[in-house]
């Protein structure tokens, strides 16, 4: 029986696609750099501040005190020291409870507040819309005398629940972001959900809050942020209680503790700014587009 020999070399494919020569990719590269200068020069400028940072954070005292920009050898061991001199893990523990509940608070007040701005009907909402849009434009340190004798009266002051407690009772750039996201939402999919049978707060949660999660997780990491560099709420209700301080009170006293020691201090700051720097990153997608979505009526 005959049998056909396959072909020792199979055809190259006509749509191959070849790798330009070098000389070609050499002057796309310098074009691509022409054309971005611009952008790397300024991305070069604000990232300079990190590696000095960050350099600094790996130098031993002694280098951190002296001209020279580059640790010999590296010195790891600066930011297990950060924790033996000070107390971050309760520092982070309680931004990490400062952030999750008042953020939590704000979006179970925020959300229903601009869902009825945005899409009910009823008699003077047009009106306390106003009075939101006023509120943005209202300094917090024109309320926060009267604010603070309210909670020295409760005898809360001291702890966390004066940083907390108000955020469940709405925040006004919140409900504005929400509510211009709500209306981009077409009528049509709550017309559905009302025919089918369903009642305000139905359509809210099955339907609004799924279509709106771009705007959500936005809100959520403007929240989360503000809290977690938030300086003078915590400073005027936990001054007195170190052990209520947060993140951004525990790096304050550790700078003024160990001002000469710049090493340790680089090192602290690094371990603040980490998770906030991963958490953008994480976020990044859903942050940009809630807020480029926001305000697009269509």
């Amino acid at each position: 029986m005959s049998t056909e020999a396959a072909p020792a070399h199979a055809p190259a494919s006509p749509f191959v696609r070849r790798r330009p020569p070098v000389a070609v990719r050499r002057r796309r590269f310098l074009v691509a750099v022409a054309n971005n200068s611009l952008l790397i020069a300024a991305a070069a400028i604000f990232l300079l501040p990190f590696v000095f940072i960050a350099l600094t954070a790996l130098m031993s005292s002694h280098q951190a005190l002296s001209p020279r920009l580059w640790p010999e050898p590296f010195a790891w061991h600066n930011f297990t020291d950060v924790f033996s001199k000070a107390p971050m893990w309760r520092y982070a523990l309680n931004t990490l409870v400062y952030g999750g509940l008042a953020t939590l608070g704000l979006l179970l007040s925020s959300i229903p507040v601009a869902y009825a701005l945005a899409r009910l009907r009823w008699r003077g909402s047009n009106a306390a819309f106003l009075i939101t849009l006023v509120a943005m434009m209202l300094p917090p340190q024109v309320t926060i005398v009267p604010v603070y004798v309210l909670w020295a009266k409760l005898h809360l002051v001291g702890s966390l629940w004066p940083l907390i407690v108000p955020n469940f009772l709405g925040d006004a750039f919140s409900i504005f972001l929400l509510r211009q996201f709500f209306l981009t939402i077409p009528e049509e999919y709550l017309d559905a959900a009302r025919v089918d049978g369903c009642g305000e707060f139905r359509i809210l949660t099955t339907v609004v809050l799924r279509l709106a999660k771009p705007a959500i997780a936005a809100v959520a990491l403007f929240s989360f942020l503000f809290c977690f560099n938030d300086f003078f709420g915590p400073l005027l209700y936990t001054g007195e209680n170190a052990h209520n301080w947060t993140l951004s009170l525990g790096l304050s006293q550790f700078r003024s503790l160990y001002q000469v020691q710049w090493n340790l201090v680089m090192a602290a700051t690094l371990i603040v700014m980490a998770p906030v720097i991963l958490l953008f990153f994480l976020a990044q997608r859903a942050f940009v587009e809630g807020v480029t979505l926001t305000g697009v009526k269509g």
